[in-house]
């Protein structure tokens, strides 16, 4: 009976630890943007108005375990300086952003035509698409399956192909409909704080973590109960989505950029990068010596060049101009 009661208590204690972390985070770190409706519920952006005469808009998606502020600072003001309207999203169930439709929204299918219709209730009719990691799925599908929204995509050190082996096992525990609402009230936020720090330098290095990079991103967002779980499950379902679509690729027929960096210890860039490179027509690669998974942080200014390279050829297909 004392092994019992003693069980109980440290239950609830995790319980009530997670539920107060959560908490004092989004008090640390409440939404900066505006939630946006799509069909059942609402999406979360920060919409970024030129500071020049327009050249259209950028919509810029985060990868795993991220929010939109990855994206925000480093990429989304210097893009609005350069005259572009800038959309940073939260992806569905990531951040602040709902997760319509439940485990069903892990596909990234569905998350690219979610953004879509957030970006259309923005008053937007067609974009260039940036995708980093993860998102890398979801940004080619912008070009797949809406051609007529999408104007050209960049994928950042994506995720776009099959890959040998699997994935970590929590991700598993962590998506499961039994296990997963327990480990992620309980043991999610006690082991990832314990983990953040060697996360975040695993996604850095060999590049320096930047100094202020955890207070200007909160990654510690995604510990929260349900942003874990769903996290989980866009990891877990990746490597069945992007088996499907790979395919695909050959059919992209947008101006395309791939930025990539040589040392990249978190995706294998030798099969999704340079895989997607070979395979999508006209598509172009930059490989950045020395730069690891998060080249927006490392090397902002290359990916800034190649985004403004990816606007020219925009701008010198034939459809540029529509409205």
């Amino acid at each position: 009976m004392t092994l019992l009661v003693a069980l109980i208590i440290a239950l609830a204690l995790l319980w009530a630890f997670s539920l107060v972390m959560t908490r004092s985070f989004e008090r640390s770190f409440p939404p900066r943007g505006i939630r946006v409706p799509v069909t059942g519920g609402f999406l979360h952006v920060v919409d970024i108005a030129p500071r020049a005469p327009g050249r259209g808009t950028i919509i810029l998606l985060h990868g795993a375990s991220g929010n939109l502020a990855d994206m925000t600072g480093v990429l989304g003001e210097p893009l609005a300086k350069r005259g572009f309207r800038v959309l940073v999203f939260d992806r569905p169930g990531s951040g602040y952003s709902d997760r319509p439709g439940g485990v069903a929204a892990a596909q990234p299918d569905r998350q690219a035509q979610l953004v879509r219709e957030a970006a259309e209730a923005c008053g937007v009719r067609e974009a260039i698409v940036l995708g980093h990691s993860l998102a890398g799925a979801m940004t080619v599908n912008f070009a797949l399956d809406h051609k007529d929204f999408t104007r050209a995509i960049l994928l950042l050190s994506p995720v776009t192909r099959p890959w040998p082996g699997g994935i970590a096992a929590y991700y598993h525990i962590a998506a499961s409909r039994y296990f997963g609402p327990l480990f992620n009230r309980l043991i999610a936020m006690p082991a990832g704080l314990l983990q953040m720090r060697r996360a975040i330098i695993q996604v850095f290095a060999p590049n320096p973590v930047p100094p202020d990079f955890a207070q200007d991103t909160a990654p510690w967002l995604v510990l929260r109960p349900a942003n874990f779980g769903q996290n989980a499950q866009d990891v877990a379902v990746m490597h069945a989505f992007v088996t499907r679509q790979a395919p695909r690729e050959a059919e992209v027929g947008v101006p395309t950029a791939i930025v990539t960096g040589d040392q990249d210890g978190v995706v294998l860039t030798h099969i999704h990068a340079f895989g997607s490179a070979a395979a999508i027509p006209g598509a172009t690669l930059k490989v950045l010596k020395g730069v690891g998974h998060s080249p927006h942080h490392s090397a902002p200014e290359a990916v800034l060049e190649s985004i403004e390279a990816l606007a020219q050829r925009v701008m010198a297909r034939p459809q540029a101009g529509r409205a």
